[in-house]
């Protein structure tokens, strides 16, 4: 008898699964068909109980995210400890990178410090040369902002035409985080800037004593001294205890691990402003101190990494937009190339020199699409071509590339790099 009810219970749940699909399309009936035992039967989580409150200390993924991870290329450094890894942009949703997915830039590898022994020292062309420990830092006021962060050399691969394939590889080098910190100017008015003061050189406490000039007015801004990242303490790859924000600008300028603030009356000339982080021109000169990360945007989803799997029909595109200059005002996407562009949804916060989440749905009907989105900023600058970039700067560089990218969809949904100027 039992059985016999169950059986017909499992009879009716499997005729209004199959009726319900199949209002939405015949490939979605076709899914619930073959699988409603999933619904139907008890599963073995339905089953068992699971750990307690105190098994996972510290919360992690699921295990069916695993795969969810930073990934370098290997090939395009000597040695891992002055390299690269990238984010995963296909997998991620929102604004907000997690803390374990930002992409990783050292010069030296990973300088583990504690934070009792760490120090923050000002001086130079100031009347109070000082050092500050973490506990000193901490008695500033507070602020908590979300800001991108962007290396000079993500996309730099693709100046010359489509390289890699997939956007944690062509765009992976940027995340999107809120910093917890205090304002950069607090700390320079307790130090006494001297008026002949007009840059400031900051350094990092890592092997590579990376140092980088920045402008005095923009110090004096809207930089940051963070010491968290997304409610928790900054981590050791994102320079641990302390490190430099500077909204909008390029990642290279965000010292990690920062311990040393100087200020002068000129530009140092160091290695990562003169042979490192300009910009080649066709001429062959060399363009200086370009730090603003110009108006950008890519389509993560559907993307080489994510090919669309489930056939014709409801398709959601996704992507990211973003500005050095301020707040994204309008993303418009492409499915042919360019020819025609049809306005994006905006969707989430709208924060200056942050991540902007834009979405497109359509239904997909199965033939070739060239996918391109292009990104226009509260100021009215708007993402350029390829080709309309390199008219203006060739194509020696490895910085500052924020061409329009094009992904090429097959008729099975498998999706490529192409190049579309």
């Amino acid at each position: 008898m039992t059985t016999n009810a169950g059986a017909s219970r499992r009879a009716i749940l499997k005729g209004g699964l199959i009726g319900a699909a199949a209002l939405a399309g015949g490939a979605t009936a076709s899914r619930a068909g073959a699988s409603e035992s999933l619904i139907t039967e008890i599963q073995d989580w339905n089953r068992y109980p699971g750990d307690g409150v105190d098994a996972r200390p510290y919360g992690k993924p699921s295990e069916f995210e695993a795969h969810v991870v930073r990934k370098n290329v290997p090939w395009l450094t000597s040695d891992a400890i002055s390299s690269v890894n990238f984010t995963p942009l296909h997998e991620l949703d929102g604004i907000i990178t997690p803390s374990g997915l930002c992409f990783e830039r050292h010069h030296a590898g990973i300088a583990e410090i504690e934070p009792a022994n760490h120090r923050l020292m000002i001086h130079g062309l100031v009347e109070r040369p000082l050092v500050f420990t973490m506990a000193d830092l901490k008695r500033f006021p507070r602020e908590n902002k979300v800001y991108f962060l962007e290396c000079a050399a993500n996309t730099g691969m693709e100046w010359r035409g489509a390289q890699l394939n997939g956007c944690q590889f062509t765009h992976g080098m940027i995340h999107c985080l809120m910093y917890t910190g205090v304002r950069l100017k607090h700390l320079l008015d307790e130090a006494g800037v001297k008026t002949e003061g007009k840059w400031l050189l900051a350094e990092g406490a890592d092997a590579s004593g990376m140092t980088r000039s920045i402008p005095l007015d923009k110090a004096l801004d809207d930089c940051m001294v963070a010491f968290g990242m997304n409610g928790e303490a900054l981590r050791p790859e994102q320079g641990y205890p302390i490190r430099l924000v500077v909204p909008g600008w390029e990642g290279n300028m965000w010292v990690k691990w920062l311990r040393r603030l100087e200020i002068g009356d000129q530009p140092w000339q160091h290695r990562e402003e003169t042979s490192k982080y300009t910009d080649l021109m066709a001429n062959g000169k060399a363009r200086r101190f370009t730090f603003e990360m110009d108006v950008k945007s890519v389509i993560t989803n559907p993307s080489p990494q994510a090919p669309i799997l489930h056939g014709r029909g409801p398709l959601v595109l996704s992507g990211l937009a973003w500005s050095g200059k301020g707040r994204i005002s309008r993303v418009d996407v492409s499915m042919d190339g360019g020819r025609n562009w049809t306005t994006a949804r905006l969707d989430g916060p709208s924060l200056p020199k942050a991540l902007h989440r834009f979405y497109h749905e359509f239904d997909w009907d199965g033939s070739d699409l060239f996918l391109q989105s292009r990104a226009i900023d509260e100021h009215g600058f708007v993402q350029p071509t390829k080709d309309q970039l390199r008219s203006v700067r060739g194509a020696n560089s490895i910085y500052h590339n924020n061409g329009i990218q094009t992904w090429h969809v097959n008729s099975d949904g498998v999706i490529e790099n192409v190049e579309v100027s």
